[in-house]
């Protein structure tokens, strides 16, 4: 953090709204010294402070307060600590694309929700995550020419490929055809993503209707290329399309961000970053979570039936997919504009009744309200999408802020290389038996 001359911290002038203030004690609390030390810390610069209006009393920034202690654990060899900030811990990494707190989901300090309720278009938010500002008149990118026959290629994809599949299976192709993938100066980098990202969402239906693609492609919006490829039939499709993919545009460094980043700081092409990506978003616990929800719906199959099949599972012990997250204890705030959509185009349809049923059971079981994911896949049932679109939704939309992160990530440029904390092997168990024993 810079400073002006005669070493005063800009401290009380760079503020933004959006970021928590805590009490000097507090402050002092969190960092572990007295006051004194807290007030040397503002003084060089290390940490913001923000008076108070009306009082003498000044507020302190949590996040320099955190990004502080996490690196003094650090130098002072807190390998325990370090550890566990790969854990849901505190930010590992600065940047400035997202924020989640206490007042929800923010990018660049616009409201998540507020963007996806008021309807501004996932073009606009994509700018707004690459450039730090909301365009005024509506973004359209240009339409690009399919990169490959779409016959042809999917013919080397089983038929029923799931649409992530098929989209972590095309991106090395188009970074092959790229010569000048390499040649990244932000504004070229930024034409690169909006080219791709109009790819990624016409190649959707490739594994199963390859004939859609030239179409969807030529449809002005990334949502109009959804639904095209699609070939939903609900006219309010492109609109609440549009809503999905605004919500799930970025979300900090989640696990398939923290890929994107950490490939994106060795030098990697943008192709190859998004590939990390998307390898990291396949998995159960992220993006694959929506072919869960999936999963149970068609188990439980009629509403009267969920809370029979919840109460089955929970006795078995095992996890319901699809509730709770751990940034949000009292609920997902970017579920509800999901439910919410999907019971105004058609509360009617089997998979939103039965998505319904499956909330009330949950809720009567006393757990949390559902993730984004649940939200999704609930929408995707309103609107009569195939199997897999609700991660296909989450993938596409989150590539918007993998694309930001690469950015950000290039402009710090420094390598991303963690240490391994080194522990003996265990034990291997001894006289011919199995882990586990009978």
């Amino acid at each position: 953090m810079s400073r002006p001359k005669g070493g005063r911290s800009q401290s009380r002038f760079d503020h933004r709204p959006e970021e928590e203030l805590v009490t000097a004690a507090q402050a002092a609390a969190l960092l572990g010294v007295k006051r004194a030390t807290l007030y040397t810390y503002v003084s060089r610069g290390l940490v913001r402070c923000v008076p108070e209006r009306g009082t003498k009393e000044n507020r302190y920034v949590r996040s320099d307060l955190e990004r502080l202690k996490a690196r003094h654990d650090a130098r002072a060899g807190h390998a325990a600590v370090a550890s566990g900030a790969l854990r849901w811990g505190e930010p590992v990494i600065d940047s400035s694309v997202s924020r989640v707190g206490a007042e929800g989901l923010a990018y660049r300090g616009h409201s998540a929700v507020t963007l996806a309720v008021e309807g501004r278009a996932f073009e606009d938010v994509a700018e707004l995550l690459w450039t730090g500002a909301l365009p005024e008149a509506a973004t359209r990118w240009p339409s690009p020419e399919p990169a490959f026959p779409p016959s042809e290629l999917a013919k080397l994809l089983p038929r029923g490929t799931p649409p992530v599949a098929a989209l972590s299976s095309l991106v090395p192709l188009w970074g092959a055809r790229d010569a000048v993938r390499f040649a990244a100066p932000a504004e070229q980098e930024r034409a690169r993503a909006r080219r791709l990202l109009r790819q990624l969402s016409a190649w959707v239906c490739v594994a199963n209707a390859p004939g859609r693609v030239t179409h969807a492609l030529n449809e002005p919006t990334v949502a109009q290329s959804l639904a095209r490829a699609w070939n939903t039939r609900v006219k309010r499709a492109p609109a609440l399309l549009d809503r999905a993919l605004v919500l799930c545009a970025d979300h900090e460094l989640n696990v398939s961000t923290f890929a994107a980043r950490v490939v994106a700081s060795s030098g990697a092409d943008l192709y190859a970053c998004l590939s990390a990506a998307l390898a990291a978003l396949s998995g159960p616990r992220h993006g694959g979570a929506c072919d869960r929800v999936e999963a149970l719906l068609v188990e439980v199959g009629r509403p009267e039936r969920a809370a029979e099949v919840i109460r089955e599972r929970l006795r078995r012990g095992e996890v319901i997919t699809g509730f709770g997250h751990q940034l949000y204890p009292d609920g997902d705030p970017r579920t509800p504009p999901l439910v919410e959509a999907a019971r105004a185009v058609n509360s009617e349809a089997p998979g939103v009744r039965i998505a319904s049923a499956v909330m009330d059971a949950m809720r009567a079981a006393g757990h949390p309200p559902p993730s984004v994911d649940f939200g999704l896949v609930m929408l995707a049932a309103a609107l009569g999408l195939p199997p897999g679109a609700g991660a296909t939704l989450f993938a596409v939309g989150r590539s918007a802020g993998w694309v930001a992160h690469v950015l950000e990530q290039r402009e710090q440029g420094h390598l991303l290389r963690p240490r391994a904390r080194y522990v003996e092997p265990a034990p291997r168990p001894t006289g011919g038996q199995a882990p586990g024993g009978a």
